[in-house]
């Protein structure tokens, strides 16, 4: 594709503060822990938390003077993680876990989705707080690794049997335990828009029309890492992640310039 490579980095979005009660409250949550772990010099950890709350924790982190801190998820390329407050002399226990779940079925019979995993944690009545991420590695067809707070990988070890029609064992590791991932090999793909909002940019990720995805967008089923998007004129920017419900997960991961036809190029890969 023909393309004239602008050499201004491009605009990244900014923060966007807390936009309701839910958001203010994990905020005040964090700035607690924090000043707990500062006062009294004891480790104080979260629960897991979105891409959206580690920037709303960091947020509050620095309105509370924490300087140090970390997040763990259990795995290097976790998108869940907790926020680990350790003050230097304090002697806490990260509390993510990580239980092995194998498939007990025949060779060549369907094998369980993500979605058949998290349906059947979720029926065993745990907080989505309490889990990590889900990972099912490339390498290890029939089995998952499950990452979630002590006390919930405990009762997942105890409790969880199948996983949609699949029999499962269930294996507790400790984090040296667990396995190098293979990183996921995701098509890069590039497409011209008219401009860069919401709707035009949506359009060429799920190949529909303008009107369709502006369709999708009002009706709610749109969201911007991890936010709500109801305006089809909405800005987007370079590193933002597009949640469709029903269609999928979609990650800008540049945006190189124009095209020789004076449209914006985007460049991107679909979870």
């Amino acid at each position: 594709m023909a393309r004239s490579i602008d050499p201004a980095a491009s605009p990244q979005r900014g923060f966007i503060p807390a936009r309701n009660d839910e958001e203010r409250f994990l905020m005040r949550h964090i700035e607690d822990l924090a000043r707990t772990a500062q006062i009294r010099g004891i480790a104080r950890y979260s629960a897991f938390l979105s891409d959206r709350e580690q920037e709303l924790a960091c947020a509050a982190l620095n309105r509370a003077g924490a300087e140090s801190f970390r997040f763990e998820g259990g795995w290097p390329d976790a998108e869940r993680k907790v926020l680990c407050l350790e003050p230097e002399g304090s002697y806490g226990v990260c509390p993510v876990c990580c239980v092995r779940l194998t498939c007990r079925t025949q060779a060549g019979a369907a094998l369980p989705a993500h979605k058949d995993y998290l349906g059947s944690l979720m029926g065993l009545e745990l907080r989505r707080e309490a889990l990590g991420d889900i990972v099912l590695p490339a390498d290890q067809p029939g089995v998952a690794y499950v990452f979630a707070l002590e006390p919930a990988a405990q009762l997942i070890h105890r409790e969880l049997f199948q996983a949609g029609r699949t029999e499962l064992t269930t294996e507790l590791l400790e984090l040296g335990e667990v396995p190098q991932f293979p990183h996921a090999e995701r098509e890069l793909r590039t497409a011209t828009v008219s401009s860069l909002r919401l709707d035009a940019v949506l359009a060429a990720m799920l190949r529909c029309s303008r009107g369709m995805a502006a369709e999708l967008i009002t009706a709610g089923r749109v969201g911007i890492n991890h936010l709500p998007a109801d305006k089809p004129h909405a800005a987007v920017f370079e590193g933002d992640v597009f949640t469709v419900r029903g269609k999928g997960r979609y990650a800008l991961t540049a945006l190189p310039g124009k095209s020789k036809k004076d449209r914006a190029i985007i460049e991107y890969f679909q979870y």
